[in-house]
């Protein structure tokens, strides 16, 4: 799996290109230390997982993240933070991110964290999973409805959608054709009262789907 780095403190970037090269199964193919280097080399070398610095000048992990789903979109980004915040958790779903981690969980928990994005998944800190089920609804998103019955096929798409997969992936996956995906998918957030990404996330967390 080939992994960029980017993170604009020296000796925290040692340390996660340690702990990444010390893993035969990642190879490190590039690092930058501010956001805009980070997009212009992110999508020169399209590499499978971005561990990426929230806090970084140029462009922020936020700003980064948005430029990426659209010039980089195969690439799973993990978010590195200090901050424990709803708010960077929010914007960061609804970006397309695909892992959130505290650099205070990084040593233990940075290997974890990008096997679970390769395989699709969706991975919280521990520290911070409970923030996805408590997650605010915007005004004009319902709360999440419980005790909807949904049927396997709806269930196993909102499953593979919570956990990142585009529609494409998911209607490979269950040998379907795409748009029979969107109506699956379409059917079942609207039985669950679902709207936005940090919604079905929160359901997913919720019913104990993720790798939290």
């Amino acid at each position: 799996m080939s992994v960029f780095l980017a993170d604009d403190h020296p000796i925290v970037m040692a340390g996660i290109k340690a702990l990444v090269t010390e893993d035969a199964r990642f190879e490190v193919i590039g690092q930058a230390s501010d956001g805009l280097d980070a997009v212009k080399q992110a999508t020169a070398l399209q590499p499978d997982a971005l561990v990426l610095d929230i806090s970084m000048p140029g462009l922020n992990g936020l700003e980064v993240a948005e430029r990426l789903r659209r010039d980089a979109p195969r690439c799973r980004i993990l978010a590195l933070t200090v901050h424990e915040d709803r708010g960077y958790l929010r914007q960061l779903l609804a970006n397309g991110v695909a892992g959130y981690l505290l650099k205070r969980s990084a040593a233990d928990e940075l290997i974890r964290a990008l096997l679970a994005i390769a395989g699709g998944g969706l991975y919280l800190d521990p520290a911070i999973a409970g923030l996805a089920v408590s997650l605010n609804a915007t005004p004009q998103s319902p709360e999440v409805t419980v005790g909807v019955d949904l049927s396997p096929r709806e269930e196993d798409v909102i499953r593979l959608t919570a956990s990142g997969h585009s529609n494409k992936s998911v209607a490979a996956a269950l040998g379907v054709g795409v748009k029979s995906i969107e109506t699956y998918k379409a059917r079942a957030m609207e039985k669950l009262g679902l709207r936005t990404r940090v919604d079905l996330v929160r359901y997913a967390v919720s019913q104990g789907w993720l790798a939290v």
